[in-house]
């Protein structure tokens, strides 16, 4: 292991060679760490790699220094303050208190805390742990830096993860000081103010994809709907009426049913919001008053019910592709085969057989258009696009997302829609409820088309207001009309 360590994860030729590290100062300063767990060792080996002098404290020395690079100077805790300017404090909050002792030899240096809080420690503690550092050495200045940076990070380098490092302090040289280490080591230095950001600083790794807990609860909330709905009709159903046995359908024919449902009902509400907005702003006839909190979280989740939408249309796909796979299926194959046999009968419907063509065929052109808005989200391409190129694919092209998922919805209900056998226990099928929300949208948006509402919407977008005091002449040409933005 030691002869492992005695190689670091981040050569010094890497440094010089590769663009994406910063140059290191020609004159770097010795770097002090107190600590001996594994950020501290990662810490250590990614300083050593971008060209600083590294001494770790450690209370015993003789035992860790084999688990850090053969460059590194381990020692006591005494030793290893007392020349460097700069110290990381890779401990945790309770053992702060241990270090009192060193308060003299600390004065007027650099004090870097990396630390976490648990998530019960964040509750429980109203200042953050780079305050309280900040209370037990009043003569030092605090820095809060690396804590959103993992170890892994730290050794892998910043390709393989995330690259800002959040820094707050009340001394602004402490931080340039600081941003200069970080800009040494590859990664980006992000100001976040003072130290009183330091809670939020900390609070930033506790966070659990918060902008997925709504989009995610409203998923999951629709396919238990959907899923208990055509449980009823497709399962219970029969076996109340007939006695048929039809609990097999459980695991993959009733999933399958409720997956396109929730689908559909999730991309109609990722533009059913604007729609709103659009309305809300032509009531008003303004565009400077706030939307309601309900309708601005709204909006902001977007994205996030969007992708959540193609993911279940996504596992429809698959889950139609199983189907002919499934034991069941070819049981009921076999018996039609034989019924056909016996009856003598021809089973050929071309109406069946064009709308099972056109449904497949709008379904799959379906997929491919949310497929093509799923990559536009992502971070690398949508940085790649200018402003009216992603709003394009956004709205136009998921309008016609919609349209796309409406025509493949309608073509599956064809005539059913009117068959009496279709409502079992008097309840309708279930792509009829699915098709409500997404024909309101696009019934509003093909009135917000009419030139009455287009132009005065365009108005308000480029800033007229109803009880303004400024006059507002929308121009003649129709084509800076269609180049306003939109909600």
């Amino acid at each position: 292991m030691s002869g492992e360590m005695d190689k670091p994860l981040i050569s010094r030729c890497l440094v010089d060679s590769d663009g994406s590290l910063a140059e290191v100062p020609s004159k770097a300063p010795k770097v002090g760490i107190l600590g001996s767990g594994d950020f501290a060792r990662s810490l250590a080996t990614r300083l050593i790699g971008s060209g600083f002098s590294v001494v770790v404290g450690s209370r015993n020395p003789k035992r860790t220094a084999g688990l850090f690079p053969s460059s590194a100077q381990v020692t006591l805790r005494e030793e290893a303050v007392s020349s460097p300017e700069v110290i990381f404090l890779a401990v945790f909050r309770e053992h702060y208190s241990s270090l009192c002792d060193l308060s003299d030899q600390l004065a007027g240096k650099i004090l870097v805390d990396v630390s976490n809080p648990t998530e019960q420690e964040h509750l429980q503690h109203r200042e953050s742990n780079a305050e309280y550092l900040a209370s037990l050495f009043p003569t030092c200045t605090v820095v809060k830096a690396f804590n959103v940076i993992s170890a892994w990070t730290l050794q892998a380098g910043p390709r393989d993860g995330n690259r800002q490092v959040p820094i707050c302090s009340d001394q602004p040289e402490a931080k340039r000081t600081i941003s200069e280490m970080v800009h040494a080591m590859g990664f980006m230095p992000v100001d976040m103010g003072s130290l009183a950001s330091a809670r939020e600083v900390e609070a930033m790794p506790l966070r659990l994809l918060p902008s997925w807990k709504v989009p995610t609860l409203l998923a999951l909330g629709l396919f238990v709907c959907f899923y208990a709905y055509n449980f009823v009709r497709d399962v219970l159903h029969p076996y109340v009426q007939k006695g048929k046995n039809k609990f097999y359908k459980l695991p993959v024919s009733v999933v399958n049913t409720t997956l396109p449902c929730v689908a559909y009902v999730l991309l109609s509400l990722v533009y059913l919001p604007g729609v709103l907005a659009a309305a809300l702003q032509l009531r008003r006839g303004t565009k400077y008053r706030r939307f309601p909190d309900w309708l601005d979280h709204w909006l902001q989740h977007r994205k996030q019910i969007g992708l959540l939408s193609f993911y279940c249309a996504a596992l429809h796909a698959v889950y139609s592709f199983c189907l002919p796979l499934l034991r069941s299926s070819r049981y009921e194959l076999v018996n039609l085969a034989v019924e056909q046999v016996a009856n003598k009968s021809h089973l050929w419907v071309e109406e069946e057989v064009w709308r099972m063509e056109i449904y497949v065929s709008l379904g799959v052109l379906a997929l491919g258009t949310l497929s093509l808005l799923a990559v536009t989200s992502l971070p690398s391409i949508a940085n790649s696009l200018n402003w009216r190129e992603f709003s394009f694919v956004q709205s136009t092209l998921g309008f016609v997302a919609l349209v796309l998922t409406t025509l493949h919805t309608l073509t599956y209900g064809w005539t059913r829609a009117f068959e009496e056998n279709r409502y079992k226990f008097y309840l309708p099928p279930t792509f009829t409820l699915t098709l409500l929300v997404p024909c309101v949208i696009i019934l509003a948006k093909g009135l917000f088309l009419l030139p009455c509402f287009s132009r005065r919407l365009a108005k308000i977008r480029r800033g007229w207001e109803k009880d303004g005091a400024i006059k507002f002449v929308l121009p003649t040409d129709h084509i800076l009309v269609e180049k306003t933005s939109h909600v």
